[in-house]
């Protein structure tokens, strides 16, 4: 199914998104093959195949904790960077509005 350049403007529009006029071409043609790519799936004859089979109940173990635990300065001890039992990580969230 192909995606119009104008399909696009308009989501671009209600999602307050600024595209340039080559990355809404871009962006068309990404979401055309990803609607192709799920009418394909749609094809797909799936009732055929039996469901997958998992672990039987009896084969898994009960969630009991044991008592051992281990303390915050062993688990960060071989991290990168860590401080008082926790570990350091640079910020991952930039301010946006400036």
């Amino acid at each position: 199914m192909a995606i119009r350049r104008e399909d696009v403007e308009r989501i671009a529009e209600l999602a307050r998104l600024e595209l340039s006029p080559d990355r809404l071409d871009q962006v068309a043609g990404q979401l055309s093959r990803v609607l192709d790519f799920v009418a394909m799936l749609e094809k797909l004859e799936l009732n055929a195949d039996p469901p997958a089979e998992t672990a039987p109940a009896e084969a898994l173990r009960d969630d009991v904790p044991n008592g051992r635990r281990l303390g915050a300065e062993i688990a960060t001890a071989q991290a990168p960077e860590a401080e008082h039992g926790f570990f350091i990580v640079p910020p991952i969230v930039e301010n946006l509005n400036p």
